[in-house]
C-alpha cells in the first residue's frame, strides 16, 4: 500500500485548519463575509418614572433575560444619585436602584442593543412539577374532566399543552372551559388559566413577559407567552392560539408574574419601553457578539489592533494572495518576468498611483532609466559601482518627475515616489543584460510579462471582497499556503506550452501523412 505524500497531508491539514477557523467565525460568531454588509438591531430603553416622599427609596427592575436568536451588547444604566446593583434571579436578572434620601419625580434609564445571531439561548433552569391544585366544586371536577378528556386527544406533553389552548381560545367552549373563563378568580387571562390546568396535569409552566421588536408604537406593549418543560427542554406556546415556537421578533424580558417594575418607598408612575431599529454594521455587532461569549479569535487577530494598524495589516494580508497570483501566473500559465516578486511590489505601488497612471511611469521611468544603463555600459563599471549608478539614476528620475508633474498639476506623479527605488534599479539592470544576452526579444518579453504579472497582482489585491475576507478571517492564509504548496508540486505542462506543442504536433502530422490520415 503506497504512503500518503508527506506535502499531501501538509496541505490538507492547512486546509481543514484555515476553512474550519472560517466557518466558526461565520456560522458561530456571525461575522459577515462581505463588506460593509449591515444587520438590524434593535435599541430598547425601559424608563421608571416615579415619585419619592423624602426617605429611603428602592426600586426594582426585571432586566431582559436570554432569548433565542439575539444577543446583547451596549448594556447601560443612567440613575443619577442613585445606586445601582444588578443580580442574578432564578430566571433572570433583576436591577435594584437605591438612594438613602429622594424627593421629588425621578427617571431611571436601562438600555442595551440587540441584535439577531445564531444562539440557539434556553432557559437552564428546571422546574420542579407543580403540585394539583386544590380547588372548590364545580371547579376541582371541571379540571379534572378538563384534565382527562384532554389526555384522550393527545400524545405527549407538548400536544396536550396544545390542545388545551385551543380549547381555551375555542369560540364555542365547553362548559368546563366556560366556568373557568367567566369566573373572577381563575378567568383573569388565558395564561392564567392554561397555567392553572396544566399544573392539574402535573405539567411544569412558566409565564413569559417580553415585546415585539418590530412594534411600531412609542410604547412597546408587553405580550405574555407561555412556557411548558417536557422533561428534556422548554417549548414556548401562544397562549392566544395554541401556536408552538416564540415569534422571531419576541425580546423575553422577564419570566413569572411579578409586575416589571416594584418599588419601595416610592410611588411608581410609570413604566415605559421604547424601541428603536437601527442598522449597524454586522462586523461590529459579530465582534461584540465575540466578546459576549468570551472567544479570543478577535482579539488575536488584525481586528483586535489599533485602526491605523489596521490599514497597514490589511495590506500586508493581500500580499500573499498577490504571491500566489505570481505562482500560479509562472507555475501553471507559463508567464516569464524578472524576478519572482517584484511584479508584487509593482502591484503595491500601483495602489497610491492607480493603474493607468502607474503603468504610465513605470514605462517612463524603465525606459528611460533603461538608455541611461546601454550609456554606463561604455563605461565598463564594475558590478556594484554599476548599481550604485543605476539606483542614483532611478532617484533622479522619480525625483524629476514628481517635480515636473507638480508643475504642470498633475498630483499623480507625486505618487511615483512610491515605487520601490531598488526594485526598478534591478529591473533596469537585469532587463539589460537580457538585452544584451538574449537579444532584445526575450528582454521585451519577460519585462512585459513582469508589468502584466503586476497589473493582474494588482487586480486581485484591489478587490474589495478579497480585502475583507482577509482582514476578518486572517486564518484563510492557511488556505493560501495550502495552494501554493500544491502549486509548487505542479509539474504538467504549461498553458503556454501548448501552443508550442501543438507546432510540434502539426510537424509530426506532416511528417506522416499516414498517420494523420488513420
Amino acid at each position: 500500500m503506497s504512503r500518503v505524500p508527506h506535502w499531501l497531508v501538509l496541505v490538507l491539514i492547512l486546509l481543514v485548519a484555515g476553512i474550519s477557523a472560517t466557518v466558526y467565525k461565520i456560522s458561530a460568531l456571525g461575522f459577515p463575509v462581505t463588506p460593509d454588509q449591515l444587520s438590524d438591531a434593535w435599541t430598547v430603553q425601559a424608563r421608571v418614572h416615579i415619585r419619592a416622599s423624602g426617605g429611603p427609596v428602592k426600586v426594582n427592575l426585571q432586566l431582559p433575560g436570554n432569548t433565542p436568536g439575539f444577543n446583547r451588547s451596549n448594556e447601560n444604566f443612567v440613575s443619577r444619585e442613585f445606586g445601582l446593583t444588578v443580580e442574578n434571579e432564578r430566571y433572570g436578572r433583576d436591577a435594584e436602584w437605591a438612594r438613602r434620601r429622594a424627593r421629588g419625580v425621578h427617571n431611571l434609564y436601562y438600555r442595551a442593543t440587540w441584535f439577531r445571531a445564531q444562539t440557539d439561548t434556553q432557559i437552564t433552569v428546571r422546574p420542579d412539577f407543580p403540585p394539583v391544585p386544590s380547588l372548590p366544586e364545580p371547579f376541582a371536577t371541571a379540571a379534572n374532566t378538563l384534565v382527562e378528556d384532554v389526555r384522550e386527544h393527545s400524545a405527549d406533553i407538548a400536544s396536550y399543552t396544545a390542545e388545551m389552548l385551543r380549547r381555551l381560545n375555542d369560540n364555542d367552549p365547553s362548559q368546563e372551559i366556560r366556568l373557568f373563563l367567566n369566573s373572577q378568580e381563575y378567568g383573569a387571562d388565558h395564561t392564567s388559566t392554561a397555567q392553572l390546568l396544566l399544573a392539574g396535569a402535573r405539567i411544569p409552566s412558566v409565564q413569559l413577559t417580553g415585546i415585539r421588536l418590530n412594534s411600531l408604537e412609542r410604547n412597546a406593549p408587553l405580550v405574555r407567552w407561555l412556557a411548558i418543560h417536557n422533561e428534556q427542554r422548554w417549548l414556548y406556546f401562544d397562549p392566544a392560539s395554541g401556536d408552538q415556537a416564540l415569534p422571531e421578533d419576541f425580546l423575553l424580558w422577564s419570566i413569572g408574574t411579578d409586575p416589571l417594575a416594584q418599588t419601595s418607598g416610592a410611588e411608581l408612575l410609570d413604566t415605559q419601553i421604547t424601541i428603536q431599529r437601527n442598522s449597524l454594521s454586522s462586523l461590529d455587532l459579530a465582534m461584540q457578539n465575540a466578546n459576549e461569549k468570551g472567544s479570543r479569535l478577535v482579539e488575536f487577530s488584525p481586528l483586535g489592533l489599533p485602526l491605523h494598524a489596521q490599514n497597514l495589516y490589511q495590506m500586508l494580508l493581500m500580499i500573499p494572495l498577490g504571491a500566489l497570483m505570481i505562482v500560479f501566473l509562472r507555475n501553471v500559465v507559463g508567464m516569464r518576468s524578472f524576478g519572482t516578486f517584484m511584479p508584487v511590489l509593482i502591484a503595491l505601488a500601483f495602489r497610491e498611483t492607480r493603474l493607468l497612471a502607474g503603468i504610465i511611469l513605470f514605462l517612463v521611468v524603465v525606459g528611460v532609466g533603461l538608455l541611461l544603463r546601454f550609456y554606463l555600459e561604455r563605461l565598463r563599471l564594475l558590478l556594484v559601482p554599476r548599481l550604485a549608478a543605476v539606483l542614483t539614476i532611478v532617484v533622479i528620475l522619480l525625483i524629476g518627475v514628481g517635480v515636473v508633474s507638480y508643475q504642470l498639476n498633475i498630483e499623480v506623479g507625486l505618487s511615483v515616489a512610491l515605487f520601490p527605488m531598488v526594485i526598478i534599479a534591478m529591473v533596469i539592470e537585469r532587463m539589460s543584460i537580457s538585452w544584451e544576452e538574449s537579444g532584445p526579444r526575450n528582454a521585451l518579453i519577460e519585462g512585459a510579462g513582469s508589468l502584466v504579472m503586476a497589473i493582474l497582482a494588482f487586480l486581485v489585491m484591489e478587490q474589495l471582497l478579497l480585502r475583507h475576507l482577509m482582514l476578518v478571517f486572517p486564518e484563510l492564509l492557511l488556505v493560501v499556503l495550502a495552494i501554493t504548496i500544491a502549486l509548487g508540486r505542479y509539474t504538467g505542462y504549461r498553458i503556454s506550452e501548448l501552443g508550442r506543442f501543438r507546432h510540434l504536433q502539426h510537424s509530426a502530422d506532416d511528417a506522416n501523412p499516414a498517420t494523420s490520415r488513420d
